[in-house]
């Protein structure tokens, strides 16, 4: 079996055995935890032995972005460049999306003496006797289990999108003006905030400003931060 095929059988077998009963937040950071049970890699068929690997996924709260703006983000490769260079051609480059950016936070792995129904079992009941609204349980490949989180991402992205689009919607955030979302303009105010407050760094400020080639029509106000 190539690798191609691995993935392939990796992805088909991924299952969310449960769900967050919260979805994606609109408009803040959303902290979910999640437990993955796979089958150890080296056990037999019959062998009663369940890896569960814990941690967190971090979705930052969801942006407005344009295909222009994705096309000068850094760390994409060129077929994905290629493929926002199309979005701009089919859509134009001020096409509003949502755009969702997530961070994995692994906790620990254990190795447990029971089949992963009995793992279940008791993880589920952890779970409802601590009321927890925020966390998944999924069942993976043990050398590709990372795959199943993706995968758990995805569909937990796909099943938040039109609760957060109509948010934005409601909130009047997915106009543009000037070729850029109102909701990113609201952020780059936000953003000249929390530099005078010293809470990010002016690289980060004007990096935001480049990606929306709106650095010259901000630059006095960027540079009246450092004379003040």
């Amino acid at each position: 079996m190539n690798e191609e095929e691995r993935l392939a059988q990796a992805v088909s077998r991924a299952q969310v055995l449960r769900k967050p009963k919260q979805a994606l937040a609109t408009f803040g950071v959303t902290n979910i935890s999640y437990y993955i049970l796979t089958r150890p890699a080296y056990a037999e068929e019959d062998a009663a032995e369940t890896v569960v690997r814990m941690g967190r996924v971090i979705a930052n709260r969801p942006r407005i972005v344009t295909p222009y703006y994705l096309s000068r983000l850094d760390g994409f490769s060129a077929d994905a460049r290629r493929y926002f260079q199309k979005l701009i051609e089919t859509h134009g480059a001020d096409a509003p999306g949502i755009y969702y950016t997530y961070r994995n936070e692994p906790e620990g792995t254990d190795i447990m003496s029971n089949g992963l129904d009995d793992v279940l079992a008791k993880i589920n009941a952890e779970i409802d006797a601590k009321n927890d609204q925020l966390t998944a349980v999924i069942r993976g490949e043990d050398t590709l289990w990372d795959v199943s989180l993706m995968k758990f991402i995805f569909e937990m992205t796909s099943a938040s999108l039109v609760n957060n689009l109509a948010d934005f919607q409601s909130h009047g955030l997915l106009g543009i003006e000037g070729g850029v979302p109102v909701e990113a303009r609201l952020n780059i105010e936000d953003m000249f905030l929390r530099l005078k407050e010293g809470k990010i760094e002016p690289h980060d400020l004007q990096k935001e400003l480049e990606r929306w080639g709106l650095f010259e029509a901000y630059q006095d106000r960027f540079l009246a931060v450092f004379r003040r």
